[in-house]
């Protein structure tokens, strides 16, 4: 999650306004993509053609633009929030257009936020469009095929999207829920009910519902990135489920619901079956790029952000950039020391030397230019895995190679795979040679040490809290 909404705000998203447009769609069409990854790409492909053709038809009428280019990036959820299979679209919508042609897009030219007459105008437009999709497809409501081909999967798929118990004994009651049901639900609060003023920029008709109210500045990239973390987050939260007294589960729900449910209640199995339904289908993608940020659009390469873009967004976003690290000869003088139990030295192989001279400062060197890659675009590196230091940074702001000591910037040094090698090391900075020994499974018996290893009697008392020796 983290990872994805990193390569979206560095490489993909340019620095202009960003709208987010939720797509829900009926029960009886959420049970067909649930399973046919074909039709959910047509639906998809349905909504932002009427989205992308009213936001050329908003830039027609505010700014004369003839013919503008449109982008977005869509992320297909198949989970509500009580883990229940609900296929719906959140798509990342470049908010105003492109003017100029396909080899010269132009600069950016930002819309106003839109009416609500203008998102009732796109639901319609993609009602339209899909109901002529299903009567090109011959769509016939009494055919099911995925049952025919896997009754288990059908049925925990509509059990899922009637939010009902599938098996057990209890087959077919609705789901066991907790909290007040009898307060009511304060105007604004939960989803829109007949009494209650919907939000604004949200329309409901036929089953269907379209929300484009969550927009994002141009140069809110830390906010942005805040949002496609949401976009991209997976169906569980951990910390959401609790056990209960009795044994059973309990989940808790994002937001209380209009009848004041809090908490959905499940056994253990049934846990399970309703996680196999929010597995997508295979080789279906689950995010998806539209307009100029799609992969072979042509000018993709002078939309996405640039190298020097993202070297100055790193820039405000790691205040150590340009700190100095001091580093003396004390500090590594233990693995200089060490020996050789026959008095040799020691070989480390590999391990260099973590200063070229005691007592010099260290700046922090730039990266080099990477070269141009075609489909990739002038001075942009291809895409890689981030640094698990980076994402602790970005999402947690937590600098994890932040010394304590000098309070200059860790680096590794070496990987050390020879277990003799890295004894050796640990033994000359007076820190254990192996891990504690792992508790029995049965109260009681003592932990047998291995096999071939000579075995320290009574086990130390390991305080891994202890400040590193002198040096360290």
């Amino acid at each position: 999650m983290a990872e994805t909404a990193a390569a979206l705000v560095d490489r993909v998203l340019p620095a202009v306004p960003v709208r987010q447009w939720v797509l829900t769609l009926p029960y009886p069409l959420r049970y067909r993509c649930a399973w046919d990854a074909r039709l959910t790409s047509d639906v998809l492909r349905a909504f932002l053609r009427a989205l992308f053709a009213d936001q050329r038809r908003r830039a027609r009428r505010v700014h004369g633009i003839s013919r503008g280019h449109c982008g977005s990036v869509t992320f297909i959820q198949r989970f509500g929030s009580a883990l229940n299979l609900t296929p719906h679209f959140h798509t990342l919508v470049l908010d105003g257009v492109y003017p100029g042609p396909s080899h010269d897009l132009g600069s950016f030219v930002p819309l106003p936020p839109p009416e609500t007459d203008d998102v009732e105008r796109v639901l319609a437009g993609t009602a339209r469009r899909i109901l002529r999709i299903l009567e090109r497809r011959g769509f016939d409501p009494d055919e099911d095929s995925v049952a025919s081909n896997d009754p288990l999967l059908a049925l925990l798929t509509a059990a899922s999207i009637r939010s009902r118990i599938a098996t057990g004994p209890e087959a077919g009651e609705s789901w066991r829920r907790l909290g007040d049901r009898v307060e009511p639900v304060e105007a604004g609060e939960g989803d829109p009910s007949p009494g209650n003023s919907p939000p604004p920029r949200c329309v409901r008709h036929g089953g269907m519902s379209l929300h484009a109210d969550v927009d994002v500045p141009a140069h809110d990239r830390r906010r942005l990135e805040r949002l496609c973390r949401y976009v991209a987050r997976p169906p569980l939260a951990i910390d959401r489920l609790e056990s209960m007294v009795d044994g059973r589960l309990a989940y808790r729900l994002k937001t209380r619901w209009r009848d004041g449910t809090t908490h959905v209640v499940m056994e253990r199995h049934e846990l399970l079956e309703r996680l196999a339904p929010l597995i997508p289908p295979p080789r279906a993608h689950q995010v998806r790029y539209h307009g100029v940020l799609a992969p072979c659009a042509s000018g993709r390469d002078r939309v996405v952000p640039s190298r020097t873009e993202r070297i100055a967004d790193c820039s405000r976003a790691e205040p150590w950039a340009e700190t100095e690290t001091k580093f003396t000869a004390k500090s590594v003088s233990p693995v200089k020391a060490c020996e050789n139990r026959d008095g040799s030295p020691l070989n480390l192989r590999s391990y260099p030397d973590p200063v070229a001279a005691s007592g010099e400062s260290m700046r922090r060197r730039p990266l080099p230019e990477p070269p141009s890659i075609a489909g990739v675009g002038p001075g942009l590196s291809p895409a890689r895995r981030v640094a698990w230091a980076d994402l602790l940074q970005r999402v947690f702001e937590i600098d994890a190679l932040h010394c304590p000591t000098c309070g200059g910037r860790m680096r590794v040094l070496s990987a050390i795979t020879d277990p003799i090698v890295a004894s050796r090391i640990l033994r000359c900075l007076s820190l254990p040679p192996r891990a504690p020994p792992q508790a029995s499974a049965k109260d009681g018996e003592p932990a047998p040490g291995r096999v071939g290893e000579e075995w320290l009697g009574e086990v130390p008392n390991f305080d891994f809290d202890q400040s590193p020796p002198s040096g360290d």
